[in-house]
């Protein structure tokens, strides 16, 4: 099992037995030397349980950002009550590592398999491309949807169930369009 999924399932079955989150120490250099926005999906029996991330960096690494989503995926996701301790044996964890999101000039460079949208709305606020500002105080809307989803085929699909997640309405509001890849792991 890879080291994240193992440090995800340590994090949630932590915090749901003792009430504590975790600290990260003793970990691969690779989880603690890089830092990226990193999404924690939970499934019970093949059904979704929790999923909750960051699609930029708010913590100092990758193990610190997936020990926070993963016990923020097992308590917070609004859609599900708490994960209980009597569950532990039977879930499973993925983890998707974000690369930096970046603004899409033509939607043909979207693939809902290769690539996962950030749906923004608000004024043009990023004159230089290359420094893309999310700060999060800011009155505008967010949606994200990773890629690879079974259900999702074609970016039309994709870009609208992105704007629903965020409370968007692309024909009122004008959005700007972000992707990024991922690289997942799972159980």
């Amino acid at each position: 099992m890879h080291p994240l999924i193992n440090l995800a399932k340590s994090a949630v079955e932590n915090f749901v037995k003792n009430g504590k989150i975790m600290e990260a120490v003793d970990l691969p250099a690779e989880l603690t030397k890089r830092n990226a926005g990193v999404f924690v999906t939970i499934e019970k029996k093949g059904d979704l349980r929790g999923c909750i991330g960051t699609y930029l960096p708010t913590r100092i690494n990758i193990a610190e950002e997936t020990i926070r989503n993963a016990v923020a995926a097992a308590v917070e996701d609004d859609r599900f009550g708490k994960i209980e301790e009597d569950e532990l044996p039977h879930l499973s964890y993925k983890v998707y590592v974000l690369s930096y999101p970046e603004p899409v000039k033509n939607l043909k460079e979207l693939d809902p398999e290769k690539f996962g949208v950030v749906i923004r709305t608000g004024p043009l606020a990023f004159p230089n491309e290359k420094n893309v500002v999310f700060d999060g105080v800011l009155p505008y809307k967010t949606g994200l949807l990773l890629p690879g989803l079974e259900t999702v085929k074609t970016v039309e699909e994709q870009i609208a169930i992105a704007c629903q997640k965020g409370g968007i309405d692309p024909l009122k509001e004008r959005i700007f369009i972000y992707k990024f890849t991922v690289e997942k792991y799972e159980q």
